[in-house]
């Protein structure tokens, strides 16, 4: 049998070498995806900034994810979270910084919600009340980074980049001051107060202000601080005086700063120096005092109204004050005395030229010379209205001689009676004496000679007053018929002096008893004058002149 030719060839199989590493393009999607993310996710961990948290007492005016973080009123992050702390006292904000704002977030760095208030006479964060609230954020000057801080409760007087320096006041209350008051210098604002604290001892306060550049070139080391709060009033010879820096200062308080126009010219102060702060521009500028003695005064009067502070004054120039009050009792002489202990500054009374104070040569102090010559102290008042009271120094005439013990610490000025213990005495010496006169009996006195003379008057009217006036009627027709004499007396020696003109000159006697007549005549016309005048001369006759 034949084998079929038409039956087809059976290929061989061939072995083949199957590839390693064989690509495929599906997968190669999926890795551009991957390299793409990994570059942007490598890229968004170098561009986030640093995240920070921030402990405040209260979240008022924060929002998560709306609130932002500004620097100079440019967006630097936002709040991401808000959480209460582990002891639930205060909340803890977590926010996103930029890139930009890593080299600001270093360890002194400082934080604080910007919002609407008012304080120390400033009003600051108005913009929010329609933008909302921020977290304002101030760059410390440190190089080393931080990521956990205290927020500020109020915004920092003093901002980083801000010129000026920084000064520390001793004052023994704080007065009416705030963070946020005004320094003023010559009524022009100069600087802010920064802070306060009690020192260590609790006996002061310590403010510390910040002087704004360039003002802060005009403190010396011999400038003085003072209140600058409410208003200074005063009244002196020259009127009323009301002073005060600004309406702020008066409302807020502040504080105010000058150097005398006296004072050498200094460098200005460092950082961080200390002044002492007076009460008032008065006190502050005094001439310092660098010499101070202390003496004790004895009284044996009451010192109502004298108290700690008063003035020492010598004639009106202030040379101490009064430190202390207190009773005493003396054993020697058994009595109770009031104790009162002054400062004493020798070189307001003591200068000489050249203003400085001249010892003596035995080192005995300058007061104990003088109270060798009669110095001493008296208490007189200050102001009849308060009834307050100083202590004078001064020489008093006829005082009992005395001196001072200088080994005595402190030594003792004799003292003499007060202006108002001596009005006292003479007006109880003038009511003693009043107290010794009989008014009863000078009363009835008087009474009795009152009712007396009223009877004799009376009867003086009823008895002599009739006849009085028929006396000065007939004295008044006697000095008609007088004028009518004199009227024809007149015309007689008219005529008589007529015919002697046309006749022979008369002998001497004639002309003599002429003239006699016209003198009679006269007198006779000077008298009816004076009575026509004075017609109770009849009666009481004239009265002599008193000249």
């Amino acid at each position: 049998m034949a084998e079929p030719t038409d039956i087809p060839e059976v290929p061989r199989a061939v072995r083949v070498r199957k590839r390693r590493f064989a690509f495929q393009w599906v997968w190669l999607l999926p890795v551009v995806a991957a390299l793409v993310g990994g570059f942007l996710a490598v890229r968004a961990i170098l561009a986030d900034g640093p995240t920070v948290t921030i402990r405040f007492t209260t979240a008022e005016g924060i929002e998560a994810g709306k609130t932002r973080v500004k620097y100079k009123d440019v967006d630097i992050g936002v709040v991401k979270n808000i959480s209460l702390d582990e002891n639930r006292a205060g909340i803890i904000v977590r926010a996103d910084l930029s890139k930009a704002a890593e080299d600001l977030v270093v360890q002194d760095t400082r934080f604080w919600v910007v919002r609407a208030r008012i304080a120390g006479g400033t009003v600051s964060g108005i913009g929010t009340l329609l933008s909302g609230s921020y977290i304002g954020m101030d760059p410390g000057k440190s190089t080393e980074s931080r990521r956990d801080f205290e927020g500020l409760e109020t915004p920092p007087v003093i901002t980083t980049g801000l010129q000026g320096k920084q000064i520390v006041l001793l004052a023994d209350d704080l007065g009416s001051l705030d963070v946020g008051s005004p320094v003023y210098f010559r009524r022009l604002e100069a600087g802010r107060v920064v802070a306060y604290e009690l020192d260590k001892e609790g006996k002061r306060v310590l403010v510390r202000i910040f002087v704004n550049s360039p003002y802060d070139r005009y403190v010396t080391p011999s400038t003085r601080f003072w209140h600058a709060s409410g208003i200074d009033v005063s009244l002196d010879a020259n009127g009323l005086k009301i002073n005060t820096e600004s309406l702020t200062s008066i409302a807020v308080g502040g504080l105010a700063f000058q150097t005398p126009d006296s004072a050498p010219a200094q460098p200005a102060v460092a950082e961080n120096a200390t002044f002492p702060l007076f009460a008032d521009r008065v006190q502050a500028m005094k001439s310092p005092v660098t010499i101070t003695e202390r003496y004790l005064l004895v009284f044996r009067e009451s010192v109502r109204g004298l108290g700690i502070g008063a003035p020492v004054d010598f004639r009106g120039l202030v040379v101490g004050e009064v430190r202390a009050i207190e009773a005493a009792y003396d054993r020697v002489k058994k009595e109770l005395g009031m104790v009162v202990e002054i400062d004493f500054y020798p070189e307001r009374l003591f200068r000489n030229r050249q203003r400085t104070v001249t010892p003596a040569p035995d080192g005995t102090p300058s007061l104990a010379r003088l109270v060798e010559r009669g110095l001493r102290a008296q208490m007189r008042s200050a102001n009849l209205l308060t009834g307050q009271q100083y202590i004078a120094l001064d020489f008093v005439p006829g005082a009992k001689k005395a001196a001072m013990d200088v080994r005595k610490s402190p030594p003792e000025i004799p003292t003499v009676a007060g202006s108002a213990q001596e009005l006292q005495a003479t007006i109880a010496s003038i009511s003693k004496k009043l107290e010794r006169v009989q008014f009863e009996e000078i009363s009835g006195d008087v009474r009795k000679t009152l009712k007396t003379t009223t009877a004799v008057l009376e009867r003086v009217d009823r008895e002599v007053a009739p006849q009085v006036r028929d006396t000065m009627i007939e004295a008044r027709q006697a000095m008609v018929e007088a004028r009518e004499a004199l009227v024809q007396a007149r015309k007689a020696l008219s005529s008589v002096e007529r015919t002697l003109a046309n006749a022979e000159p008369l002998p001497s006697e004639a002309s003599d008893a002429l003239r006699e007549i016209g003198r009679a005549a006269q007198s006779f016309r000077v008298l009816a004058d004076y009575l026509e005048r004075h017609p109770e001369a009849v009666i009481r006759g004239k009265k002599e002149d008193k000249r």
